[in-house]
């Protein structure tokens, strides 16, 4: 493992209460109705592999516990967050994608789903997040490795899929490992 960054307290502590949601922001579980939204917001990031849009409305149905939107005051989702845990090892989170719509980018919004998320999954054992990453996506590298800094603990890189695993022309992916 190529440790990114090291902190000296390797937990997933909560995080501080104002690295948590802005005043004009709720976080909630996604709903079925979410996942027409959710596809929009990950087709306009330009940067997220866009999955069918019935991926997003079955993720809302059933991964919505280890998942999170963010909602502007219309109760109208502007970021979300779509995740599981792994069943090999159910104290780990596995984040499949995190995007923000452009107008709250910038704000902290895509850490504080992150930290809201963890917060909530602590009481199910979730000690642990993973995530991949293509190397040339320094946004993506840079939030995770804040979230770890921000919680106190450490994050790792590891090779995971190189980019021949791919049918198309998919960059590697690699294994961001956030707590113990």
């Amino acid at each position: 493992m190529t440790p990114v960054t090291e902190r000296s307290t390797p937990t997933l502590a909560p995080a501080e209460p104002s690295l948590r949601t802005p005043a004009e922001l709720q976080f909630r579980t996604p709903r079925i109705a979410d996942g027409i939204r959710i596809w929009e917001i990950a087709r306009d990031s330009r940067v997220l592999d866009v999955n069918s849009s019935y991926a997003y409305v079955l993720w809302c149905r059933d991964y919505a516990a280890t998942s999170l939107v963010a909602t502007d005051e219309f109760d109208r989702p502007v970021g979300f967050v779509t995740g599981y845990r792994r069943p090999e090892a159910p104290g780990t989170l596995f984040v499949w994608q995190v995007a923000v719509d452009e107008d709250q980018r910038g704000r902290g919004v895509a850490a504080r789903m992150l930290h809201t998320l963890l917060d909530r999954l602590r009481h199910c054992g979730v000690t642990r997040l993973e995530t991949t990453i293509s190397p040339d996506n320094s946004a993506s590298i840079a939030l995770f490795t804040a979230v770890a800094q921000q919680r106190g603990t450490y994050i790792t890189r590891t090779d995971l899929f190189a980019a021949d695993d791919f049918p198309d022309s998919h960059l590697p992916e690699d294994l961001y490992t956030i707590g113990d």
